[in-house]
């Protein structure tokens, strides 16, 4: 009796083994999961065969034909660059829409101002605004250009229009006498030691230099930071890197497992392997995150263009008024310096003032009339909006295997004791520990083989593009500017602050915003100081036009 029941029972155990086999070297599933993701497989073995043929999954009993193996790693191929591309979408979308904001916001305040002097301008003054409005009109072009990319010195330029607008106030000063091009010159050359206009230029230059040169950078460092998320969310994969995702992602088909997903480690080790080049460029990437930010504290503050340029018509009008106010001794010392000018036989000058047109016209606004600001927003909300965006994404390239790795996307979860998912060979744990990120780290990746002396090129471009970035953002910060080559001279007419082209982050010049030493010594020619009170008759009738257009201009050019 004993011998039959354990007759009976070692054919128990038979049969369920035998039932076990089976149901194992049943492939019906893996046809239906794969179908489920779109393959078109034309023969999917029923049952599994051997695997002698297979190059990346196991080679024991399988459910995989060659034609199927081969596709599977074509899709992980394709499936880790979606996989990326997902991952990174929201900080390639924050960064388009954010060049796209402030871009439009400080040409819209350029654009926007000059027509609306234009307008005004021509409907008020008619013909003797179109008479003095190409300095101003000059002025707003290199003020552009130099926004949309052109290597334009801010210093130069503005010093030149103050030195313009001190020879058509001096022509018209004295009317009576005739004033040549090559006595202008003249006049030009000594305008630093002149001081015609007080303090104004000065204090003027220092903070509307300041205010571009952070704005124009600013935008160019977002235009960088799109560009550079761009190109590395673009993963080119190596042949190590494709196995082992195949690997990890289809082989569990091959062992009649389709639904099984990896282990979490697992899936890390793979995607610090695979995406070693792209936590390279971390370290990079938040020291241009942080210089970004840096930059706009200075955007919320002393370098807002807004806070700088809205009492621009003040500023002007005083200086105005200073030249006005000077202006007996500031022709006296012309006279001396550039020699007395032929009488023009036009007799003396009117005594009509001006100083009722500026008390009239020219104030700082109150808040309740503050102009409508460009783009339908104000700097101070886009910075506050951007600072948050920024700050969420330092160390982006380096956490994308953790964001990769998800249950939702990739994995069976992230319980390390978990034997319920496949590690490569089989389904059970996965014991081998996690790589640090990097490249060097993967040395001794036990799923990708990486050859760590061999570094991917184009992410290497990248991170020197991030770091001339860096440097260019550290230097605005202070209210310095490395100037990029040309735009217009490199014929892109791209019309946006990133006014560059690739080539621009490596091509650059160093330039301060210290002001230059004036009043040198040149052996005594040049104006003589005279510092004996005179009395100062007003201007021409003339004058009254050309000044009070000379301020309305700035003072428009900022709302």
């Amino acid at each position: 009796m004993l011998r039959i029941q354990t007759v009976l029972w070692t054919f128990s155990l038979l049969s369920v083994a035998a039932g076990s086999d089976f149901k194992a070297r049943n492939c019906s599933g893996v046809k239906e999961a794969s179908i489920a993701k779109g393959f078109s497989f034309e023969n999917v073995p029923l049952q599994q065969m051997s695997g002698d043929h297979l190059r990346v999954c196991p080679q024991g009993n399988t459910c995989c034909s060659s034609e199927m193996e081969d596709k599977f790693g074509q899709q992980s191929k394709l499936e880790l660059e979606n996989l990326v591309d997902e991952t990174s979408k929201e900080l390639r979308s924050t960064f388009v829409s954010r060049h796209k904001m402030f871009d439009e916001f400080f040409l819209e305040l350029l654009e926007n101002t000059e027509k609306s002097l234009n307008e005004m301008f021509v409907r008020t003054y008619g013909k003797p605004y179109m008479q003095n409005s190409e300095v101003f009109q000059n002025l707003f072009a290199e003020l552009k250009r130099y926004y949309t990319g052109g290597n334009v010195n801010l210093e130069e330029m503005l010093n030149d229009f103050w030195s313009r607008l001190l020879e058509r106030m001096f022509t018209l000063l004295n009317s009576q006498y005739v004033i040549t091009d090559d006595y202008l010159e003249c006049i030009s050359k000594y305008t630093d030691q002149l001081k015609p206009f007080g303090d104004v230029p000065r204090k003027l230059k220092a903070q509307v230099t300041r205010a571009f040169i952070a704005a124009r950078t600013f935008v160019q460092g977002l235009s960088v930071g799109r560009e550079v998320a761009n190109r590395v969310s673009k993963v080119s994969s190596t042949p190590a890197c494709i196995r082992a995702l195949t690997k990890m992602m289809y082989c569990p088909y091959c062992q009649a497992m389709p639904s099984v997903k990896p282990c979490n480690i697992y899936c890390l080790n793979v995607m610090k392997g695979c995406l070693a080049n792209q936590a390279d460029l971390d370290p990079e990437w938040n020291q241009y995150v942080d210089a970004m930010l840096l930059v706009a504290q200075r955007l919320e503050g002393p370098f807002n263009i807004e806070s700088v340029m809205e009492p621009i018509d003040v500023k002007i009008s005083e200086a105005i008024m200073n030249m006005q106010d000077n202006s007996v001794q500031v022709s006296y010392r012309v006279f001396q310096g550039c020699g007395q000018p032929k009488p023009s036989g036009m007799g003396g000058r009117s005594t009509r003032g001006v100083s009722d047109v500026f008390n009239a016209r020219f104030r700082p606004y109150s808040p309740e009339e503050r102009p409508t600001t460009a783009a339908g927003t104000s700097l101070d909300r886009l910075v506050i909006d951007v600072k948050e965006k920024l700050k969420l994404f330092k160390k982006l390239w380096s956490n994308l295997p953790e964001d990769i790795c998800q249950p939702h996307r990739v994995t069976a979860g992230n319980a390390t004791n978990d034997d319920q998912c496949w590690n490569g060979h089989t389904k059970g744990r996965y014991f081998p520990e996690v790589m640090k990120d990097g490249l060097t780290n993967q040395v001794n990746n036990p799923e990708v083989g990486v050859d760590i002396t061999r570094p991917d090129t184009f992410i290497r471009q990248q991170i020197m593009a991030l770091r001339v970035m860096t440097n260019k953002l550290k230097n605005a910060y202070n209210g310095n500017d490395i100037y990029f080559q040309d735009s217009s001279d490199e014929g892109s007419g791209s019309g946006s602050g990133s006014g560059c082209t690739e080539t621009c982050v490596t091509e650059f010049d160093f330039a301060s915003t210290e002001e230059p030493v004036v009043g040198a010594d040149r052996s005594g020619s040049g104006p003589v100081e005279d510092s004996a009170a005179a009395t100062h008759p007003a201007p021409s009738a003339a004058l009254l036009a050309s000044l009070a257009l000379s301020v309305l201009a700035l003072h428009r050019l900022w709302r």
